[in-house]
């Protein structure tokens, strides 16, 4: 029951909805989930947390660097299943694909530029 919770909790958020999708078939750095989503540090990584808790999504530190990834096998069956669940409802979404055609650009910026660039606001 536990789980479900939070998987519901952390899917009750458009945002963090968003932030799911954009990590599907990929990891982001931080800075790039940041520059996406033009949202304070902080408010992304309060989002990131709370996918993480659910177990939705998986994180790394590498350095100063923080990765980001979908949840892979050995997530909860809750977890998979809402994964599965939320990237075929919205997979037509036209959100989902705006936010798929502005990650495009954001990738072939080097992440230090991102991080450099997002200390100076």
């Amino acid at each position: 029951m536990r789980e479900l919770l939070a998987v519901t909790k952390a899917l009750s958020d458009a945002n963090r909805v968003r932030m799911l999708l954009s990590l599907r078939g990929r990891e982001l750095c931080v800075c790039q989930i940041i520059e996406l989503f033009r949202l304070a540090p902080s408010t992304v990584s309060k989002h990131m947390w709370i996918l993480s808790q659910a177990r939705l999504v998986e994180r790394r530190k590498e350095g100063r660097w923080m990765y980001y990834r979908q949840a892979g096998r050995d997530a909860p069956a809750p977890a998979r299943a809402a994964l599965r669940w939320v990237q075929q409802a919205l997979a037509e979404d036209p959100q989902t694909q705006r936010d798929a055609k502005r990650l495009e650009a954001i990738l072939r910026i080097d992440p230090e530029v991102l991080c450099r660039r997002q200390c100076k606001r």
